[in-house]
């Protein structure tokens, strides 16, 4: 690595004259990428204000150090951040991820552990006659099930905010082009009117459920304004929007994923029916949480990580400025056989053999104070939902051998289709 003194930023492509490495880059991103990290090292430049970063040890000191000298992902057409109003939000929310985490452990995830597999039946249903699109499917099962995990009965019509919230954020994944706020645009327009909505009826929800206090039900909100000291309105909002949009893109993108590989190992999902099949609780079932992880790490659905400089300071040697941007790349880094053995084979077996990960080089929940708050209750219904399509279906479809991913937004693969035959897979497929 290069010592600041030799060269405050590292190297990188220097791209089109005017307008950057941008357009190659919205191309073909992971290709661009991939280039670009064979030419240039685990850290390079793509402009003035951008570090891509592939190197594992230096990605965990960025992520232990966001809250001090880097912050999460911003505002996606902040063309200007308030790092300091970005940093008091900040500080607010490590409160609140301390207040809310036990409602979120494995305990507490124990308890969806029926509707998870009731609502995956009933989904289910829809594909058993016919292909249906996997994205669009998975995407309303994590949207029902985090939102029922969070307001239970409460939770009618947030399934619906959530796919706007999604849609909203897909023009800004589309384009690496970042435009300001106050240009009239459709999109921005949109963006505002979704988040006043959403914000609105979350808070209604909250302030509702606080007036009525003689109903205390088991979800997350009453977790949540039973805490001690008492979380006001506001908080407890921001708390819930943050969580349900962390709990319903990501798991769904890894299920889709997650379904391409069982219709194409039918063999695999055959060994995951006779595990489901020995009545083992949810809690062991390690053939199909090493399926989840080796999902995780070949098609991370947060395939890149943002951070941006707090302050002025250096990462590697390299010299960062107050606002400029971190990106970390999970994609190259958990497929670099540099630090994985047959780095592009999908292999459960990895996670059976009671030989540790290597730790820097596995972060499909992040790292350091910013952790993924849900990891504990997404592992475990992803793990559930993996054994329930083993167990209870036989998935079949016509183009999982060419669903790409794509690498805008979540990672997933692109127009999966698959049909969901009840019953589970001849144990003598191969």
């Amino acid at each position: 690595m290069a010592q600041a003194d030799e060269c405050r930023r590292p190297p990188g492509p220097r791209g089109h004259w005017l307008l950057g490495n941008t357009p190659a880059y919205d191309t073909d991103r992971i290709g661009f990428l991939r280039r670009t990290h064979r030419e240039h090292g685990d850290v390079f430049a793509f402009d003035e204000r951008t570090v891509f970063v592939a190197d594992p040890e230096l990605a965990h000191d960025a992520l232990a150090r966001t809250n001090s000298s880097f912050l999460t992902e911003l505002t996606p057409f902040d063309t200007r951040p308030d790092l300091d109003r970005a940093a008091a939000q900040a500080d607010a929310w490590m409160s609140a991820r301390r207040t809310v985490w036990p409602g979120l452990n494995h305990a507490a995830a124990a308890a969806a552990d029926g509707r998870t597999v009731a609502l995956l039946d009933a989904l289910a249903g829809l594909a058993a006659e016919r292909e249906v699109d996997v994205l669009p499917m998975m995407r309303t099962y994590a949207a029902h099930a985090i939102a029922g995990y969070c307001f239970g009965r409460d939770a009618t019509g947030i399934p619906e905010l959530l796919a706007d919230n999604l849609e909203i954020t897909e023009p800004f994944t589309d384009t690496s082009y970042r435009l300001p706020a106050w240009l009239p645009l459709p999109r921005h327009r949109r963006f505002f009117r979704v988040h006043r909505h959403t914000v609105d009826t979350l808070t209604g929800i909250v302030r509702r459920r606080r007036a009525d206090p003689g109903r205390t039900p088991a979800d997350l909100l009453g977790f949540l304004l039973a805490a001690d000291p008492a979380m006001g309105d506001r908080t407890v909002m921001s708390t819930l929007r943050g969580i349900l949009m962390g709990g319903h893109g990501i798991p769904a993108a890894a299920l889709t994923s997650i379904v391409r590989e069982l219709a194409t190992r039918p063999r695999l999902a055959g060994d995951l029916r006779d595990e489901a099949g020995s009545g083992a609780p949810a809690a062991r079932l390690p053939l199909a949480e090493a399926v989840v992880k080796e999902v995780l790490r070949l098609h991370p659905p947060v395939w890149l990580m943002t951070r941006t400089a707090r302050t002025a300071t250096t990462l590697g040697g390299w010299t960062l400025n107050p606002g400029d941007e971190v990106l970390i790349n999970p994609y190259l880094i958990q497929r670099d056989p540099r630090w994985w053995e047959r780095a592009d084979g999908f292999d459960p077996g990895r996670w059976l053999s009671g030989q540790a990960a290597p730790r820097a080089a596995y972060l499909p929940f992040g790292a350091g104070p910013r952790v993924c708050v849900g990891a504990a209750l997404a592992l475990r219904q992803l793990t559930l939902a993996t054994s329930r399509l083993a167990q209870a279906y036989t998935v079949e479809s016509s183009n999982a051998a060419g669903a790409e991913p794509r690498f805008h937004g979540r990672l997933a693969p692109s127009g999966l289709r698959a049909r969901l035959r009840p019953g589970g897979p001849a144990r003598h497929a191969t």
